[in-house]
């Protein structure tokens, strides 16, 4: 038996449900799937009761304020599909990006102390909010704290709309 490989080597967002972008935030998503794809952990709790034991290629979006996720093989087999509420995430990510609206106008304009006194509280209120996402996707799909954390950003960028 090959050994477990139980890891993302593709994430894809649902370009349909992402409502709007800016430079900023297309970083923030290129960031975050270099890194998760760098190293991640990702156990779909049945895959391997299936024989599958990774890697995953994972496609998120957003359908009528859910999570959507998908998984499927390395092969592209389809492998789950589940939806997620949203809702315990929408104060979390709504204070999420007020922080960051600080932030980015922090690095135009503020001293190297208040820039990273705001970074502070934003990595705080991220940092939560992965404990969080960890503890809901627990009953679907294993992961660590920095997974989780990565995942975030990415759920962040798929609500993120036009001022």
């Amino acid at each position: 038996m090959t050994k477990p490989d139980y890891r993302l080597i593709d994430i894809k967002l649902d370009e349909r449900t992402i409502l709007w972008r800016n430079a900023d935030i297309e970083q923030e998503r290129r960031v975050a799937i270099f890194d998760l794809l760098e190293g991640n952990l990702f156990q779909p709790v049945t895959a391997p009761d299936h024989g599958n034991h990774g890697p995953y290629k994972l496609l998120l979006g957003v359908e009528e304020g859910r999570l959507s996720v998908s998984i499927a093989g390395a092969d592209d087999t389809p492998l789950e599909q589940f939806v997620l509420p949203l809702a315990p995430f929408r104060r979390t990510i709504r204070d999420y990006f007020a922080i960051c609206d600080s932030y980015y106008q922090a690095i135009r304009q503020s001293t190297p102390a208040q820039i990273e006194t705001i970074d502070m509280a934003r990595r705080a209120i991220h940092d939560e909010a992965a404990e969080a996402l960890k503890e809901r996707l627990e009953p679907k799909v294993i992961t660590d704290f920095d997974t989780a954390r990565r995942l975030f950003t990415l759920i962040c960028v798929l609500h993120i709309k036009g001022h």
